[in-house]
This record gives C-alpha cells, structure tokens and sequence, in this order.
C-alpha cells in the first residue's frame, strides 16, 4: 500500500497509527476536507495489532450507559461505510449475555438493557437448551439475548474505511515508523522515511501509544496483552447444524473465573467456532510471542468449552494471537494532550473498542480539530489516572 510522497510534505492533519480507530479518525479528517496523511510503521495488512482478523462482536448490550449512547451512531456509520464501499461489513447475529442471576455485574448488563429499551428477551437454561442446543448452562445460570447484535468482518472493516480514506483524497504511508513528534502550532513528525508537518495530529498507536507520547511529557497507564484466539471444531458425531445454530455470546464470570469469555459462531474458518478468553498475558508489543505465554488462557479455555460448549472437541484446532492495550478500568481514551491541544490521543480500547471505531474515529477528529466533541467525554479522558500516571519527561518547549 506504499504511495509515493506527494509534492508537499505539509499536511493539514497526520494520524499515526493505522489500526481501525486510526483509519476512521482519518477517514472523518478528509472527509471534512483536511489533507490528511495516515502513518503506520508495519507494512499493510498486517497482525501486529489489534484489528486484524475476520471478525468481531457488535453490541447494544453494555452495562455502561456511555457506551450504549455512542453505539446507535456506530451502527449507522459502519452501513454508510458498507454503502460507501459497496462491500458487505457486516452480518447480523443473536448474542447471548450468560451469567448467574445473582451476578451483580451480569445484572448490570440486563438493568443496563432495560434502561436503554434493547430489544432483547430473557432465557431461562430450559429455553435456551431448547433454542440453541449446544450451549449447557449450569445451575443458577440464564441467558439475555440482544437481539441487536451482529459480526462485523473485520480485515474487509479495515480495508474499506482505509479505501475510502484514499479516495477522498487521503495519503497512506506504510511501513514507516514514526520516531518523534515535535510539538508546537505547526506539529512536526520525523520518521524512518522523512519529516513531515501538520497544524492537527492523531495519536492512535495501540500498544506503542507511550512510546510516542512519552517524550511529550505524557505516560499513560496501558497495559499490553498477549490474547490467545481458539477455534473449535464440532465432535464427531455431533447433532447436524450445531456450529450453525451456536450465535455469538460473552460470559460473564462463568466457570468461576474473573474475566469473561466469547465467542463467535462458524465463519473464520469453514467449520469451526471461534472462542477467546477476554484477557491476556502482559507482553512488550515488539515481542509478543513469549514461549508458553498462551498456556494459561488455554487451560481456561480448553475447561470452559468441556462444560459449556460439550459438543466441540476438547482441543482447539487453529491457535492465533490478538494484542490488548488495556487502562486500569478497561474505558477508552479519548482526550486532548492536557499541554499541546491540537494533539488527540485515542488509546486503551482495552480489546472493546473494534465496534465503535467510526464514533471514536469521528470524535477524534473534532478533538484533533479545536471542537466540541459530540459525546460527553468525562469517562475517558486522561485526568480519571492522575493517581496512577507515571513521572513524565519535561514536555519539550
């Protein structure tokens, strides 16, 4: 995707960083008519990051009502884009919320849903076994099911909002890695190619986020996470259609454990169920293949599919890796640099934030741009980790 330099190395906005939420913050900067130039260190496509792959989870159901109020938006922007594009995005899917009724954090979810009128239905174990067979709750254990959930496709996502970025006059830079920003009225940004300036920029450089802001007196609390990615393949001589009939799900503290578990139904490959653990193993981005690193997730994988999903084989057949960059309280960040004002920093998403890339994309824009976001930015901006921001660097001057 290399594009030679145009005659100009002066921008009216950079974005580094080329995973989702910075490919929307550049496509919504050129569609506002700003020259644009999209930086990303790897070359393209790629999985280094967090938004590679087939396929993700979209949601009303959230327990918080921040995030509930963002997603109709969401919604409405991932169809302009599938229009825009001419390519479908996304396929429309059950999902299930399983958890213990007297779960305090799975009743948020159900509370959270009846506030915001999700369309939805409770199931009782007997109704679920009956509607979606393969999927075995435990005693004291319910489904809610939102039916305004779906799967969007991830890598096609990516490409498209990237392919319109382009077409409406967008410039990518690939495999160029950004070694310092130069803060000031007219921001410069020195690369492994080049220098070039711009009067907005957008920091959204997943796990290397600090790397970056850094030496802009900013060190954000992000942890890194190796995430392993399981698919499953059904037994032998398990009931016709059962891949089928499984729809997406989260699992809120089931099996005991402290984090939750997903899945999604047959699509990535023919055959089989994608099942994930919504946590990881700390790792340094530019290294994530730490040896045995994945062992632990696994076992807590390979125990919740044996008593939850008993028609899938007890070992996954494909093992893949996804990287985290998670906040202490697993919300995003979405802010201004508290020193330079024409710097917007959108981190953390914290392995959620794939289905709201074109809000976040758009606010980061307004953000980078001097203007009035168009959400209430309260839960996520910088000044929630003051007791927990590491000692800075002196800001350049």
């Amino acid at each position: 995707m290399q594009q030679s330099l145009q005659n100009s190395r002066f921008y009216d906005a950079i974005v580094v960083g080329a995973g989702i939420q910075g490919t929307f913050a550049a496509y919504h900067l050129a569609k506002r008519g700003q020259k644009t130039l999209l930086l990303e260190q790897f070359p393209l496509p790629h999985t280094r990051g967090s938004s590679h792959g087939q396929s993700r989870i979209i949601r009303t159901a959230y327990p918080q009502d921040y995030y509930t109020a963002m997603l109709g938006e969401a919604y409405r922007l991932w169809a302009e884009l599938e229009e825009e594009a001419g390519t479908k995005l996304h396929r429309q899917t059950p999902m299930l919320v399983l958890g213990r009724k007297d779960n305090p954090a799975f009743q948020r979810f159900w509370d959270a849903m009846q506030r915001n009128h999700v369309p939805s239905e409770a199931l009782t174990a007997e109704s679920l076994a009956q509607r979606f067979p393969g999927i075995h709750l435990r005693g004291g254990e319910v489904a809610v099911c939102d039916h305004t959930a779906g799967i969007l496709f991830a890598d096609k996502a990516v490409k498209a909002g990237q392919d319109q970025f382009q077409r409406n006059g967008g410039t990518i830079r690939d495999g160029e890695k950004v070694h310092g920003i130069l803060p000031g009225a007219v921001i410069t940004v020195t690369t492994s190619q080049g220098q070039y300036r711009a009067k907005h920029l957008v920091v959204t450089a997943g796990a290397w986020a600090n790397r970056l802001l850094a030496p802009l007196g900013l060190h954000l609390p992000l942890q890194p996470l190796r995430i392993t990615v399981c698919y499953w393949r059904a037994k032998a001589g398990s009931p016709p259609g059962l891949l089928e009939k499984l729809p997406c799900f989260l699992g809120i503290n089931l099996n005991g454990e402290k984090r939750d578990l997903y899945g999604l139904p047959a699509g990535e490959y023919p055959g089989l169920v994608k099942v994930c653990y919504h946590y990881g193993t700390p790792v340094d981005p530019d290294h994530p293949d730490q040896p045995g690193s994945s062992a632990p997730d696994l076992r807590i994988l390979q125990d919740f599919v044996s008593k939850y999903l008993p028609g899938l084989e007890p070992e996954p057949a494909v093992q893949e890796r996804c990287m985290y960059t998670n906040t202490p309280d697993e919300d995003f960040v979405l802010d201004r640099h508290p020193h330079f004002r024409n710097i917007a920093i959108g981190a953390g998403f914290s392995g959620h934030g794939f289905k709201f890339a074109p809000v976040v994309g758009k606010i980061l824009c307004e953000l980078s741009l001097g203007e009035e976001p168009s959400y209430d930015l309260v839960p996520f901006q910088i000044s929630r980790f003051s007791s927990q921001l590491k000692a800075p660097c002196k800001p350049p001057n």
